[in-house]
């Protein structure tokens, strides 16, 4: 039997409802942009659905501007993994903006990978909203 090929779909992007990382829920999209407002607790990034990789693994790296971390360095981009528990498998991949909001502006890339290759690429502009 021939080996089925994943497929994978982006389904949205932009801003999201506030997202409970313990939840199954997905959060809801709110608006379809690449550009962010700086402001606490402003969830972004993108929903995306796989098919034909179950039992598989999605590796991703969000890179963002150069805040320090708790200790003063630079913070490295974030890096982790998605089990794809089920066929089809939906998945949200995004971050929120914290305090001090100021240092969170800038390009945010997040970049899937499925097997080593690149399968989705998205770049958020944060900006500080005029006041």
């Amino acid at each position: 039997m021939a080996k089925k090929n994943a497929k994978f779909d982006l389904i949205s992007y932009g801003r999201y409802s506030r997202w409970d990382r313990e939840s199954s829920e997905l959060p809801k999209i709110k608006e379809l942009t690449h550009k962010i407002p700086a402001i606490e607790d402003e969830e972004f990034g993108y929903i995306m659905e796989v098919k034909s990789a179950k039992g598989k693994r999605i590796s991703f790296m969000i890179e963002h501007p150069s805040f320090k971390d708790e200790s003063g360095k630079v913070a490295s981009p974030f890096i982790g993994e998605i089990f794809i528990k089920t066929n089809p498998f939906r998945f949200f991949l995004g971050d929120c903006i914290w305090q001090p909001v100021h240092d969170k502006v800038g390009k945010w890339k997040i970049t899937t990978k499925y097997e080593g290759k690149i399968i989705l690429e998205k770049t958020f502009e944060i900006f500080l909203p005029v006041r």
